[in-house]
């Protein structure tokens, strides 16, 4: 268990012709120094932030035009012959509507199911209301 000190601030940094006396009281107090160097964030009141990026999933990656689409969406990209995995646009799930609706519909020797379940997976994929 790291060793826990508190040091208080030098008088250079209590004393500023310019602060007012809130700010030196604060300045005043003693800062917390806890294990290697610790007190630096401390200090300065907040948690400290990487430039790296998250390796975490993002929420857009999780949605049905994202990395990871749930298996709905894996099925609405199975009947729209989309890529199972990878983003999506909605120009892309436009044209293969499109493609798909001219090979099912009813008026060009569809099913009305097949219809029913193409539109579904565009709906899913497009994030529309199901009502």
């Amino acid at each position: 268990m790291p060793q826990t000190a508190v040091e208080p601030l030098p008088a250079e940094l209590t004393r500023t012709p310019g602060a007012s006396r809130q700010e030196r009281q604060r300045a005043a107090e003693p800062v917390e120094v806890k294990g290697f160097g610790g007190g630096t964030r401390a200090a300065k009141g907040g948690k400290r932030r990487s430039s790296k990026r998250s390796p975490a999933l993002s929420k857009a990656d999780w949605g049905p035009l994202g990395k990871h689409p749930d298996l709905e969406a894996i099925v609405a990209r199975q009947r729209l012959h989309l890529p199972l995995s990878g983003r999506l646009t909605v120009n892309q799930v436009q044209q293969a509507w499109k493609r798909c609706a001219g090979e099912h519909h009813p008026d060009r020797g569809g099913a009305h199911d097949t219809m029913q379940l193409v539109n579904g997976a565009r709906d899913l994929l497009l994030g529309r209301d199901q009502a």
